[in-house]
This record gives C-alpha cells, sequence and structure tokens, in this order.
C-alpha cells in the first residue's frame, strides 16, 4: 500500500524518495535535479521517509549551503512526518539536530573533539575581514608591506590562501592558474602562510576554511574517523555540484564505500568557481564507487514554459561534459525568449523599465518581475533610469552586521572576552580605550601572549598616566565578561553602557547605530550562550541598514534587480537578462580557460531558467566599460554571446528595440550650410 504522503510525487521523485529506504545500509545516491524540478520537496519527502521507516533523528547529517536553506527543509520534513505518522511524530521534538551548513557541523565537531586534536576549548571563530586583518599583521611584522616591488594585499593574500586550503591544490598551481602575476612571490607567499598559521595557533583562532580544513584532516585519523562517521547512519548533501574538493573529501571520507550517502545538485548549474567549487566533485561521484551510485535525474520542470526550456536545453546542450537531461514540461507557451537588440546601455535601460512597466499594466507586480546581470556594475544605468522613471526596486546584497563599525566593536569585545589571546580582537577594541594607541595596544597584547593569566596580566599592565582611569575601566569590563558575573545575554547591557560613549565621540549618527546595537540584543536573546551566539553570527550574519526610518511606504511593490549568482534557487513571472553579449556573457574576465568558459555557459543557463512565462536578454550593440576602466567612457561594441551560436537561434525570437529605428529618415527640408573642417584641421598646424 502506498504511502499517501508520496502520493504527490512523480515517478522520478518517487524514485529519489524511496531509493534503498528500509534496508540495513542502501548504497550512495545522486540525484540529478534538474533547475525547477521539484528538488528542495524531494529531498524533505526523503528525509522524511527515512524518519517515517524508523530512522533516528539523532543520526542524519542533513547539509545545505546556507542556515535557511537547512530550516526550510527541516520544516518540511517535519510537516511531512506529521501527516504520515500523527501522534508518533513526537520523535521530531527536537527537530534534526544535526541540520545546517558544512561550516555550521565542522564547528559542532571541532567543539566535540577539541581537546583529542590539540584545540583550546574557548577557541573563536575569524569572518573573513578579522582573517584579512591578521594576514596583514603577519604580513608586516616578516617586513613584507615596506618591499620596493609590488606586494599582494592582505585580501589577496587571503584569498590565495583560501584557493589552496579548499581547492585542495598546490601553491604553485593556485598561482599559475588563478593569481599569474603573484607567481613570482611563491616563496614568500609560503612563509607568510606559515606564520599566518603559527599566529591563529599561538591567539586560538580559526578562520572559515579552518573549519572545514580541521575536520577534513580528522577524517584522515583513522581513529577519528570511525567515530564521527558512525555518528549518522545517513548523510545527505544538498546542491552538491557547489562543493569544493576540501568539502567532497570529508563526505567520502565520512562513507567511503558510500552507504547511506545521498548528494542532490544539478551539474549544469555549477557556477561557483570563483568559492574553488568545482564540478567535478558531480560528475565523478558515480564512479567513486563500486558498484558505482544509483543515478536518479529529476528533469520534469515545473516553472517553465516550453519555449524557454526548448531555448535553456538548446544552450545548455552544448556544454563539452554533462549528465544527459532535457527538461520538459506540461506547461505550454507560445511566446520564445527574446533577444532584444538595442543601440547602448542607455537605450537597454529604458527598454527595461518600459516593457516592466507594460507588464504591470497586463497585470504582473513588480515582485513578479527580475533584472538580472553578471556582475553588480552593470545594473548602475538601469538604477538611475527606475529611479527617473519612479519604480522601486530592491537590489540583491547590502550591509551586513559584520561589515559595521560599531557592531563589530561589540562583536571583538564579546570575541576579546572569549577568548584574551584573539589578537585582532584585542587590538580593535583597545584603540577603543580613549587615549590608546597602537604601541599600547601591542605591549599589553604581547604581555598577554605569554601569560597563564590573560586578563590578569592585563590588569598588571603599567599604563600611561593620561589614559589610567579609561583603561581600569576597559579591564573593569573585560574582567566582567570574562568572569561571567552576569548572565547571558544580559552582559550585553554592560558592555553597551560602556560602548556608548565612545560611539558618540567617534559616529555623527550615534543614535541610529544604537539601534543596530539594541538589535543586536535582541539577536542575542535568541541564543543560550555567548560561544554560539558568537559562532553563528559569525557563520551568518544577519543584514543591518544603520540608517533612520523613512517615509512609510504605500506601495509595497517593487522590482527586482539582481546578479545571476544571487538568483540562483529564485524564480519571477518575467526575467529580464542584461549585456547578453560577450564581453559581459561570457564575462571578458572569465574566459581564461576552457573550464571558465565551461562555467560561463552555465550561468546563462542558470539565469534562462529563472524565468517562468516571458524572458529578455538584451543585446545593447555598444556599451561602456565603467568598472574596468577609472577614466570611464571606453565603450565597445559586442556580438550576441556566444552560448547562443546560429545554430540554436531558432529557439529565439530576434527584435530590436525601439522598432522605428530601422525607419527611413525623415527628408530634410533645407540642404544645411557645408563647412569644411578639413581646412580648419589643416590650418591648426600651420
Amino acid at each position: 500500500m502506498t504511502a499517501a504522503y508520496l502520493e504527490r510525487l512523480n515517478p522520478d521523485q518517487r524514485r529519489a524518495v524511496e531509493y534503498g529506504v528500509g534496508t540495513a545500509s542502501p548504497g550512495p545516491l545522486l540525484v540529478v535535479a534538474g533547475a525547477g524540478s521539484g528538488k528542495t520537496n524531494t529531498i524533505a519527502h526523503r528525509v522524511a521517509h527515512l524518519l517515517v521507516n524508523g530512522a533516528d533523528p539523532d543520526r542524519i547529517l542533513l547539509m545545505t549551503f546556507s542556515r535557511r536553506a537547512a530550516s526550510d527543509l527541516t520544516r518540511r520534513a517535519e510537516a511531512i512526518c506529521r501527516q504520515a505518522m500523527g501522534e508518533r511524530a513526537g520523535i521530531l521534538a527536537a527537530g534534526l539536530p544535526w541540520a545546517g551548513t558544512f561550516h555550521a557541523i565542522g564547528v559542532r565537531l571541532l567543539h566535540d573533539y577539541a581537546e583529542q586534536i590539540g584545540l583550546p576549548p574557548d577557541f573563536s571563530i575569524h569572518d573573513r575581514e578579522d582573517s584579512a586583518d591578521l594576514m596583514n599583521l603577519v604580513r608586516d611584522d616578516l617586513g613584507y608591506s615596506r618591499l620596493e616591488r609590488r606586494f599582494p594585499t592582505k585580501a589577496t593574500c587571503l584569498e590565495i590562501y583560501s584557493r589552496v586550503v579548499n581547492g585542495s591544490a598546490a601553491l604553485a598551481d593556485v598561482l599559475q592558474e588563478a593569481f599569474p602575476w603573484c607567481a613570482s612571490w611563491e616563496s614568500e607567499l609560503r612563509t607568510l602562510y606559515a606564520a599566518y598559521v603559527d599566529a591563529k595557533q599561538a591567539q586560538g583562532v580559526l578562520d572559515f576554511d579552518d573549519l572545514l580544513l580541521y575536520w577534513a584532516r580528522m577524517q584522515a585519523e583513522p581513529g577519528l574517523a570511525a567515530g564521527i562517521s558512525a555518528r549518522f547512519d545517513h548523510v545527505l548533501v544538498d546542491e552538491y555540484q557547489d562543493t569544493n574538493r576540501l568539502q567532497a573529501s570529508i563526505l567520502l571520507t565520512m562513507k567511503p564505500d558510500g552507504r547511506g550517502l545521498t548528494v542532490v545538485g544539478d551539474d549544469a548549474q555549477s557556477i561557483y568557481g570563483f568559492r574553488a567549487a568545482t564540478v567535478r566533485n558531480i560528475l565523478d561521484f558515480p564512479a567513486a564507487f563500486d558498484p558505482p551510485a544509483e543515478i536518479v535525474t529529476l528533469d520534469r520542470n515545473y516553472r517553465s514554459t516550453k519555449p524557454i526550456l526548448d531555448a535553456a536545453n538548446a544552450v545548455i546542450g552544448l556544454a563539452k561534459e554533462r549528465f544527459t537531461k532535457n527538461l520538459w514540461t506540461d506547461r505550454a507557451g507560445t511566446q520564445r525568449p527574446e533577444l532584444v537588440t538595442v543601440r547602448d546601455d542607455m537605450e537597454q535601460a529604458r527598454f527595461v523599465a518600459t516593457q516592466v512597466l507594460e507588464n504591470r499594466e497586463a497585470g504582473a507586480t513588480l515582485k513578479q518581475q527580475a533584472v538580472l546581470f553578471r556582475t553588480a556594475s552593470h545594473s548602475a544605468v538601469l538604477e538611475v533610469e527606475l529611479t527617473r522613471r519612479r519604480i522601486p526596486f530592491v537590489k540583491f546584497g547590502g550591509l551586513k552586521f559584520l561589515d559595521s563599525a560599531h557592531v563589530k566593536d561589540v562583536l571583538a569585545l564579546l570575541r576579546f572576552a572569549q577568548n584574551p589571546r584573539d589578537l585582532v580582537a584585542g587590538f580593535r577594541v583597545m584603540l577603543l580605550v580613549p587615549g590608546a594607541g597602537p604601541a599600547t595596544a601591542r605591549r599589553a597584547l604581547a604581555a598577554m601572549s605569554t601569560a597563564d593569566d590573560p586578563v590578569g596580566a592585563l590588569a598588571a599592565f603599567p599604563t600611561p598616566p593620561r589614559i589610567g582611569g579609561e583603561w581600569q575601566g576597559f579591564v573593569a569590563l573585560l574582567t566582567a565578561l570574562r568572569g561571567r558575573g552576569t548572565a547571558w545575554p544580559a552582559e550585553l547591557d554592560i558592555l553597551r553602557q560602556w560602548y556608548e560613549p565612545i560611539l558618540e565621540r567617534q559616529h555623527d549618527d550615534a543614535s541610529t547605530r544604537l539601534a543596530d546595537l539594541l538589535q543586536l540584543q535582541g539577536i542575542a536573546a535568541g541564543y543560550p550562550s555567548r560561544e554560539r551566539f558568537l559562532t553563528e553570527l559569525t557563520l551568518d550574519p544577519p543584514a543591518a541598514t544603520s540608517d533612520e526610518s523613512g517615509v512609510p511606504s504605500l506601495d509595497n511593490d517593487y522590482l527586482i534587480l539582481s546578479t545571476i549568482h544571487s538568483a540562483k534557487g529564485q524564480e519571477w513571472r518575467s526575467v529580464f537578462l542584461l549585456n547578453a553579449v560577450d564581453g559581459c556573457m561570457p564575462s571578458d574576465l572569465g574566459t581564461g580557460t576552457s573550464a571558465d568558459i565551461e562555467e560561463e555557459r552555465r550561468l546563462l543557463y542558470v539565469a534562462m531558467t529563472r524565468a517562468k512565462d516571458s524572458l529578455h536578454l538584451v543585446l545593447p550593440q555598444r556599451f561602456y566599460m565603467h568598472a574596468q576602466h577609472a577614466k570611464g567612457d571606453r565603450h565597445v561594441y559586442a556580438s550576441r554571446t556566444r552560448f547562443i551560436p546560429r545554430e540554436i537561434l531558432d529557439h529565439f525570437d530576434y527584435v530590436s528595440w525601439p522598432g522605428s529605428r530601422n525607419a527611413a529618415p525623415a527628408a530634410r527640408t533645407a540642404a544645411a550650410p557645408r563647412i569644411d573642417l578639413a581646412a580648419q584641421m589643416r590650418g591648426m598646424w600651420r
């Protein structure tokens, strides 16, 4: 008898959900989930089906690429279980405790095994900016900031380091492939990275890359690997095409025979190579096991019309290597995607704004429409045009809490209280003390680094008389936070009282920034401890604007502007893709290798498959390269993207805008005066 909760699935989704469930140890499964094929619904049903058939929720590891995705999958699986099990669904009282991102799961495991692997139990985690700051301190200590030749900046040094770690690649190879101008510094970079690792270990801090690297190294130790692997009967990974080599190695060492392992993804949507993700992980997954993994393909699309899917299939069908699938749908449609030729980027902006308003008059809200682009700078002209026409819009991206100076100050204070050997946090907070400078901060931190009781050493540190009182207040605050005399999160009140006078001295908009700190306290109340709060906020920071409230809007409709990368996983009735020309798609910075070009092709495919009913790819014949040329005004004449060659043009309608451009010019009513400019030019030099 078929379970009622499975009846809503199509046959391929059912195969993916039921595969191996009920057997002692199901073999590895790869679910190739095409765009709009109900991937999330399928994963949620598989998790629920495991639970309904007796799986222990504590022994299911579910890894996603965002905390929101993990929460969504957990919520859906719980709802399905309650529908199927009724009162017996009480086993899910604690939800799925091991659902989260790779980094979040890594943090938990590192805390569990900290003593065995030599990590301090109170280790802290640096975000990217803090990691870059520590890299810069080490870079300066080695004298690399004072060389006669240009040495890579702290951000570049960190990016190279991250590529090496996440790609499990040799430094020389990374430099040659992605940073050729830095190749001559290989020896110095190797010295820098060794010193950077020493500094992190001395201070008891980890960066984002360490969360995966330490986990991978634990998996390389047979004793530890066996214990970690034995914790989980089932491991499920979403968006597997976006994993890097380090994440894949973790997964394959956890389940070397593939038993209980399910990965879900779409090779055609692998677009994060700049983060060291590699499409090879999903392409090579089936052959990693003996016998090979079972493959279930979800190719029924519930999102787009047939003409849009036919065009998208034609684009991705030219890829050099992929899992064979052609998306299909029951959604008929008569409107083929349009290739819209316009004169320049100004006319491109006018076309999009005009079409958006026409769609709105036809019944589509602004929120049901989106404008996508390869990089954020491509929307600059459009934003001006939308503002001129009073079309409200929201651009994906924005300020994070961790990017705001005042919030970083407060978090640094908490991190320093949690781990007094954190040099970056300590240096930042000591400079907040009125009168304290870099020299004082360095001496104090040096005294703390060698002491068994760092806070005691700070209290005994002789400070200049001019900052004595302020310094003692700072030491008293740190002692109180470190001693945990006040329960969490009430200690934020004590911290805020100390910090508010500093906030008022440093910022003219102190009142609006204070609102962020109050919001931070509200967020903190949702976490059981300071440690959990700092970890979660670093791994998944919420947004903040640090601005005063505006006039209340009576029209909450707005157009969506988004990079293609940010649009992944989203859908809209109408989609406009800007600059569908060579130089932008593919980007002129994304054509270095064949693999780069193939990723750019997949990026176009992702953009096209966001559209449900209508799709416009705009082709400006001329556009300006503001982003790459500081002096501006350099323009290029562009051709249609190479990913839509002549042989697949029959899947598109080719139109120009405005339609009257090709009309015959009006006859002249009077002869214009003739001016001999050539003679004037010659006369300039005589």
